[in-house]
């Protein structure tokens, strides 16, 4: 395993082809008694805005959770390689971060449906963890 802090100018093509091919992930936020919460989404890079975006429902669990702590990681496998980044959450309901998030998700997934309850969690990483190979 390797921890590497993003430097984006820099960004190791391998690790942003994994983070760009369509891969599930799973996303991890806190509850309030610290237990962990993880649920799968799609989690797309934006390495031109230098953070990473989910979109979700307003009122789901995860977005109540990402605004009450911040904290949250996303992981991402295929076999042997796989990567985790860490950072901070914030959740976006603002129609230029939802539309940037929707436009990010449909690059690398599909057309989102429609959802007039939308938020963005825009998350700005710390860093990544990465199976050999990745960097």
């Amino acid at each position: 395993m390797t921890s590497w802090q993003p430097g984006w100018a820099d960004f190791p093509p391998t690790l942003l082809e994994f983070w760009t091919e369509r891969h599930l992930c799973t996303l991890t936020t806190l509850r309030a008694d610290g237990s962990p919460h993880v649920v799968p989404v799609g989690v797309a890079l934006d390495a031109e805005q230098r953070c990473a975006w989910v979109i979700t429902n307003g009122s789901s669990r995860k977005a109540h959770q990402a605004a009450a702590d911040g904290r949250v990681a996303a992981c991402q496998v295929e076999g042997r390689r796989w990567s985790t980044l860490e950072g901070v959450a914030e959740v976006r309901s603002d129609e230029e971060s939802v539309t940037r998030a929707m436009e990010r998700y449909a690059a690398r997934y599909r057309a989102p449906r429609p959802n007039p309850l939308r938020v963005a969690l825009r998350i700005e990483v710390d860093r990544f963890l990465v199976s050999s190979g990745l960097v």
